[in-house]
């Protein structure tokens, strides 16, 4: 069996990170962030015309139909980059929800192929968050209505909804309370199947923000030693002090066992493994811990300067903050975790792995 991703997936990973290095530095997402809208039209143009708003949209659709196991790769970069896009809401999530719909269904053939140009933004309400993120700017709202069935799913134009919104420590997360009525009009898939639709945007929503959460992790630790190197005390870089070792150490140490845990999450999503929910509340929970100890070391290392709005990390820092609550808080995971491991005839052990 093959544990390794292809060439052509690594390929793909280092060109996006080219793309989003030029396009996505510190000083510009300080000015998004600082916008009305925490948002950038001309960000969102150059991302569609890399062909990365198509990545999950099928082929019959303009797409280029990639699966779980690349996107893992593109999430750890939206994330290293703190990219100011509710993109995987949209081009991931949403995508995928619309491409689950029965081939010809009006709402898959009319928006899909908007996804691909990048001149749609999708929102996605899901129960397991109490705010819909970028719902003030939407075209359209994914939105569950609940009956005694199941959970039906609802195609919701932009005119057709109220937004309040609320406040988010990350500046660039503009989240919304959506008040709408549920119609005929606007329902695309019933009880019967829309609850496995949402099921399967849960797995992919808490995927994608553990990708995130992992590539903000690396880039606090590598801002993190940048500074423990050029910062002196004593006549020589902090760095060199083996407190400060120990710190570093523990986050890398952290990335690293985080990875292979992301990385299987998405095998199972991927290949419909019936642990797909298990493993992907596993990824969540680990990769938010080296998230949240990458922002506790950085700042320890940083002191208090670390907060403030001069200095990068902060910016980092907050976005991890806000997504370890995303599609899924610990509690959420830890419960879903401790379900399947104490199940009858759970499957256990290292020849389980790939059970």
């Amino acid at each position: 069996m093959e544990f390794t991703f292809t060439q052509d997936q690594i390929a793909f990973r280092d060109s996006v990170s080219r793309f989003l290095m030029t396009e996505a530095a510190p000083e510009m997402l300080r000015e998004i962030w600082d916008t009305d809208t925490g948002r950038s039209p001309e960000l969102r143009s150059k991302i569609a015309e890399q062909g990365l708003m198509a990545l999950s949209v099928p082929e019959a659709e303009g797409g280029l139909g990639l699966g779980d196991v690349d996107w893992v790769l593109m999430t750890q970069e939206l994330g290293y980059y703190a990219i100011p896009d509710s993109l995987t809401d949209t081009a991931y999530v949403a995508a995928g929800l619309l491409a689950a719909l029965p081939e010809g269904h009006a709402a898959r053939a009319a928006w899909l192929p908007r996804v691909v140009d990048g001149s749609a933004r999708i929102a996605v309400g899901h129960p397991i968050n109490p705010w819909v993120a970028d719902a003030h700017l939407a075209d359209l709202l994914l939105l569950p209505h609940a009956t005694p069935q199941g959970l039906e799913v609802h195609a919701v134009p932009a005119s057709a909804v109220q937004v309040q919104t609320e406040r988010s420590i990350d500046a660039s997360r503009r989240l919304g309370q959506v008040h709408w009525q549920a119609g005929d009009a606007t329902r695309i898939a019933d009880a019967a199947t829309g609850q496995a639709l949402w099921n399967a945007a849960l797995e992919r929503g808490a995927l994608a923000v553990a990708g995130q959460l992992v590539g903000l992790a690396q880039r606090m630790l590598d801002m993190t030693v940048d500074y423990a190197g050029q910062r002196k005390q004593f006549g020589k870089p902090i760095g060199a002090f083996q407190a400060v070792k120990h710190h570093l150490a523990d986050v890398f140490t952290a990335i690293e066992f985080a990875k292979p845990v992301l990385y299987r999450a998405a095998a199972a999503l991927a290949s419909g493994d019936v642990s797909t929910s298990a493993r992907i509340s596993h990824a969540k929970l680990v990769c938010g811990e080296a998230a949240l100890l990458a922002a506790r070391k950085g700042i320890q290392v940083h002191g208090a300067m670390g907060y403030t709005w001069e200095v990068d990390l902060q910016m980092f820092m907050k976005r991890a903050w806000a997504l370890n609550a995303a599609w899924g808080d610990r509690a959420f995971h830890q419960q879903r975790l401790g379900n399947a491991l104490l199940a009858d005839a759970a499957p256990l052990g290292p020849g389980a792995t790939f059970h």
